[in-house]
């Protein structure tokens, strides 16, 4: 039982990673020392490593992410991390500033977690998100108030798709 919660723990810990979390604790019971901490080295999020699309499949990058150029609203382009564990697509300020949010009229009523920390959102609703030439009308996204570094392309775009498969090499999104 200890054996499977220790594996657990290490799970999420490397989930968090996984997620671009710069931080993560795993705490090994009967273990010395009693607290490990694991960095991950972060990257700088404002000039993430160039996004390819090749024949509608998005190819991991040299960080061993997906990152993704969207068209959003028509046009305005956007750089997303591909992220299945947001819950929505979550924007930075800067990005929805481009976008023509208005960021002082937005109200950030709900408070959610990101690999971060706690944070304050907005939801907003976008006319449209297409990457890869997988295009969705209005689609729920929020506007993450601080700590966010890279906009995220998260399930409320993904799972309105009719599928979406990642590889070791790409990742498949089909509307």
């Amino acid at each position: 039982m200890a054996d499977k919660l220790r594996y657990a723990i290490v799970a999420l810990a490397a989930a968090l990673a996984g997620m671009g979390s710069t931080k993560a604790v795993v705490l090994l019971a009967g273990r010395e020392p009693a607290l490990r901490a694991a960095t991950v080295e972060a990257r700088d999020r404002t000039n993430p490593p160039a996004a390819t699309v090749q024949g509608g499949a998005v190819m991991k990058a040299s960080d061993g992410h997906f990152w993704a150029d969207g068209a959003v609203n028509e046009g305005a382009r956007v750089r997303f991390l591909v992220d299945t564990g947001a819950t929505a697509v979550a924007l930075t300020p800067a990005d929805a500033e481009r976008l023509g949010i208005d960021l002082k009229t937005l109200k950030y009523g709900y408070n959610v977690v990101t690999a971060g920390g706690r944070a304050r959102a907005a939801a907003v609703k976008l006319a449209s998100i297409t990457v890869g030439g997988a295009r969705l009308d209005n689609v729920d996204a929020v506007v993450i108030e601080k700590g966010l570094d890279a906009s995220l392309l998260g399930m409320s775009y993904l799972g309105r798709l009719s599928s979406f498969q990642a590889t070791r090499q790409a990742l498949f999104l089909r509307p």
